[in-house]
């Protein structure tokens, strides 16, 4: 008796287990691509303000130690470089806006 329902569990549980295996995909499905404005956006708001704040606290620390002609050749170099990252924002939209127009 306690044979035949030994036999009966693990027959059971068998099946369950081809059924399950049959029905589920052996492959995950291939992603469909990566958020770059999710991606670019997560820097802006929250990577971009962090890096800042370093930099002021830089630049008030070496301030407040006399060194103001390294303050201002850093804070210089740091404008041009975020003028360049405005610029290749700016030539980013202005050739989508040609692009479009080129190919309407």
């Amino acid at each position: 008796m306690i044979a035949i329902e030994l036999v009966e569990t693990a027959t059971s549980g068998v099946t369950q287990l081809f059924h399950t295996l049959t029905s589920t995909p052996l492959a995950a499905p291939a992603p469909k691509g990566i958020d770059t404005n999710g991606v670019v956006s997560f820097f802006a708001s929250k990577i971009a303000p962090i890096l800042l704040a370093v930099l002021g606290v830089i630049f008030i620390g070496r301030a407040s130690r006399g060194e103001i002609s390294k303050v201002l050749t850093s804070s210089a170099i740091a404008i041009v470089g975020l003028a360049f990252i405005a610029g290749a924002a700016t030539l980013f939209f202005v050739g989508d806006y040609l692009i479009d127009l080129i190919f309407e």
